[in-house]
């Protein structure tokens, strides 16, 4: 297994479409946060604590749980360009924070991207899973495990009224986060997006972008994630999202039948059209292709555009992004010749997908 794969090839495993209720849940992550005992958090660490707090992670990974789990890679942050860690961040592999902000940072990724572990982070470690469609339970059975692993070797910063000592107080607790990545256009359309996403926030939960925090919800995706993380447990914290994101499903399921019986003729010419524009255009930018791939994602879903699968437009997704754009192009490129390569991969790619 080489570095170059995780920046060379596009789809990870949880951008296939597989899952639970994949046509509207794109992804399903939980994140565990935790600190070593007796370390300086990262932000706080010189360069030595913080190779010894890999030193350390890299021992624990010794565990057998680990080779059932593998292979993984180590990948150092100080070794890649920050194009190269731009595309590790728009394929969700490791964070913004980890790219841009961290000291002697670096991530171990499994051979099938389901399993990231981030190291000196926000946070010592990081334990990410991500799986297609609805699956939190199972993100979280395999993240609990990888956690159970490291305790028997690491000693973890935990305190017994307030559980696991995190560097950002939001975190402590449990140290977990769940999210879902939802892709809910038809509750867009019937303006019915803002009551609901109004709701999430009275049940303890948060809504941000593709990115996560601080990133816009463009593309009429949505991730939906816990903001309570003391006081509950992790299998509380899971139940009540997988709750929630269930009755968001049905809502997008009703929405969309809705604009099926009421406007089919104009929800059609919106999703062909879309289709139509990224199939010929020659420039376009970043948000519009989000959008335009919604549609077409949508039409996909409600066999309206055929011949193009689900997990084209989620590579799409992927694919257009700045980073990519340039990695492909082996160089750093201006807003503008960013704009045109998009046009002319998203053309393209639609058109092998077509004649396979």
């Amino acid at each position: 297994m080489s570095f170059q794969r995780f920046i060379s090839n596009p789809v990870s495993e949880w951008m296939n479409g597989g899952g639970g209720d994949a046509d509207i849940v794109i992804s399903s992550r939980v994140r565990l946060a935790r600190n070593l005992q007796e370390h300086p958090f990262p932000m706080l660490a010189t360069d030595s604590q913080s190779e010894q707090v890999i030193q350390k992670v890299q021992q624990a990974m010794e565990d057998e749980t680990f080779q059932e789990l593998g292979p993984f890679e180590m990948i150092r942050m100080d070794d890649l360009t920050s194009l190269q860690k731009r595309v590790l961040v728009e394929k969700h592999l490791i964070s913004p924070n980890l790219a841009g902000e961290s000291r002697k940072g670096a991530a171990v990724v499994s051979t099938n991207e389901e399993i990231s572990i981030m190291i000196n982070e926000e946070d010592h470690i990081r334990i990410q899973c991500l799986f297609p469609g609805l699956q939190l339970k199972e993100a979280w059975s395999i993240a609990n495990t990888i956690d159970d692993a490291f305790e028997r070797h690491l000693d973890y910063a935990f305190h017994e009224q307030r559980g696991f000592l995190t560097s950002c107080p939001t975190n402590v607790g449990t140290g977990i986060r769940a999210s879902v990545m939802m892709h809910l256009p038809a509750l867009v359309m019937t303006q019915q997006i803002n009551r609901i996403l109004s709701a999430i926030t009275h049940v303890g939960l948060v809504v941000r972008g593709l990115y996560g925090e601080g990133s816009e919800a463009t593309g009429n995706l949505f991730q939906i994630s816990n903001q309570i993380t003391l006081g509950q447990s992790e299998n509380e914290i899971v139940a009540n999202l997988y709750s929630v994101a269930r009755q968001i499903i049905e809502q997008e399921r009703a929405a969309r039948t809705l604009l099926l019986e009421n406007n089919r003729l104009q929800l059609e010419d919106r999703l062909c059209r879309a289709y139509g524009v990224l199939t010929n255009a020659r420039i376009i930018e970043s948000k519009e292709a989000a959008q335009k791939l919604s549609d077409v994602r949508l039409g996909i879903d409600l066999d309206i555009v055929k011949g193009i699968e689900a997990s084209v437009i989620n590579e799409l997704m992927i694919m257009t992004q700045p980073g990519f754009l340039q990695q492909y192009a082996g160089q750093q490129l201006t807003p503008d010749s960013r704009d045109e390569r998009r046009a002319r991969l998203i053309r393209e790619r639609l058109q092998v997908s077509k004649n396979s």
